[in-house]
């Protein structure tokens, strides 16, 4: 992602995206096919459409938490999404800066969960007895990406992991994964012309063997046609969980947006449309969807 201009939100951002791309392997091997193929020059010259991160909705946890840390460096609070089937809320958040990405926090709705789940997951997140964001120096760039990267809880045990893997997927990603970044989010429609659409960049994905999510088809589309998305299916990761036992699990994956121009924008010649442009926001729709990336259904499917 690297960020020419150095703020204390760029550092925590990069920081963030070297851990993720080291357990991502999709996201080098992406760049690298795109450097090949001539659509950027580097990483760097990848336009970040938005970033995305997990929660568990309990005390001193979940957005109410995670949120002061972008709030403090000027990120605004905009829509919110409820996501009835996979008792999830979630919140976007704009940038202070164009050459920012978006920011969209989940929690799961823990207490809308069987009681035997809740029991699981309040055995881990109740070790948490105040807002781990207050004790940060929210100025220090490295105190902050490094939080993101510690453990709030006990390793959980495979059991454990597995029970919450039948009722939530959501929340047996959270469990291990903790805020590790979900994803970030490659700006197609910033791409040179003939891959400035998730059609073709859709074939050239396919081509070097990136396995795209299949939830809803390959391209979820807003209501209004002006947001398309795509996902690639989660990277795995082996897990070590608590007494040593390993399991491959659901990691992290890429995501692929194309927001094309508002409709009284449609006039103006692609170099002169700019991000406000073009259609903001996210679709609870598409998100649903989305969030299918790291689950079994799509991990386990036959290429």
């Amino acid at each position: 992602m690297k960020f020419a201009n150095q703020t204390i939100m760029t550092k925590i951002l990069d920081a963030l995206f070297e851990v993720y791309a080291e357990r991502v392997p999709d996201v080098k091997k992406i760049t690298q096919a795109m450097v090949e193929r001539g659509l950027v020059g580097s990483q760097e010259d990848i336009i970040n459409d938005h970033i995305a991160f997990r929660t568990m909705g309990v005390k001193n946890l979940g957005i109410s938490s995670f949120e002061k840390i972008f709030l403090a460096h000027g990120y605004k609070k905009r829509d919110s999404f409820y996501f009835e089937a996979k008792k999830l809320d979630a919140n976007w958040y704009s940038p202070p800066a164009p050459d920012l990405p978006r920011v969209f926090i989940s929690e799961l709705k823990v207490d809308q969960l069987s009681i035997k789940t809740q029991e699981i997951i309040y055995k881990y997140t109740n070790t948490v007895k105040s807002d781990p964001v207050d004790q940060l120096n929210l100025n220090n760039a490295k105190e902050v990406a490094t939080y993101f990267q510690t453990p709030l809880w006990d390793l959980p045990s495979l059991e454990d992991y597995e029970h919450l893997l039948n009722e939530s997927e959501y929340a047996a990603w959270v469990i291990y994964n903790r805020y590790y970044l979900n994803h970030y989010t490659i700006s197609v429609h910033d791409l040179p012309l003939d891959y400035n659409t998730l059609e073709p960049f859709n074939i050239f994905l396919k081509s070097i063997g990136i396995q795209l999510n299949t939830s809803g088809g390959e391209i979820k589309t807003s209501g209004d046609g002006l947001l398309r998305q795509s996902s690639s299916v989660a990277n795995q990761v082996l897990a070590t969980f608590k007494n040593g036992v390993s399991k491959s699990i659901a990691g992290s994956y890429v995501e692929f947006a194309e927001r094309k121009p508002l409709p009284e924008f449609n006039h103006l010649n692609k170099k002169d449309l700019q991000r406000e442009h073009r259609r903001e926001g996210f679709e609870t729709a598409n998100a649903d969807r989305i969030f299918e990336s790291t689950f079994t259904t799509q991990i386990n499917k036959k290429e």
